[in-house]
């Protein structure tokens, strides 16, 4: 089990409380997205990007693990994957993003760790 997959304590700049929907994301290759919706949830939060017209407008989950840096005053997420990695990574499903623990599995599984 990776700890940390689901909560942003390694991310350095995060603040609880911080509001970071419509913040850029920045992958470790370049922009990805912005952040349509994130949760503070203990060991379940996350954030949903919007990756725009590069992955023709898919959402993608991404745990709050993958969260490297977060810089308010510039409203920037960085994260520690590839635009390939967040390209391939399992689709974003609403209806099964809360309640269903395999999905969060394999998206947990997708970026390396079980929950």
């Amino acid at each position: 089990m990776t700890e940390g997959m689901w909560d942003y304590e390694s991310a350095d700049g995060y603040a609880a409380g911080t509001d970071l929907t419509g913040y850029r994301v920045e992958a470790t290759d370049g922009h990805i997205g912005k952040v349509d919706k994130h949760t503070e949830e203990v060991d379940a939060s996350y954030l949903v990007v919007d990756t725009g017209p590069w992955i023709f407008g898919r959402e993608v989950l991404l745990p709050a693990g993958t969260v490297q840096r977060v810089d308010t005053a510039e409203q920037t997420v960085w994260v520690n994957r590839t635009k390939d990695e967040v390209k391939n990574s399992p689709e974003f499903d609403r209806d099964r993003h809360t309640g269903d623990p395999e999905y969060r599995r394999e998206i947990g599984g997708y970026y390396g760790g079980i929950v």
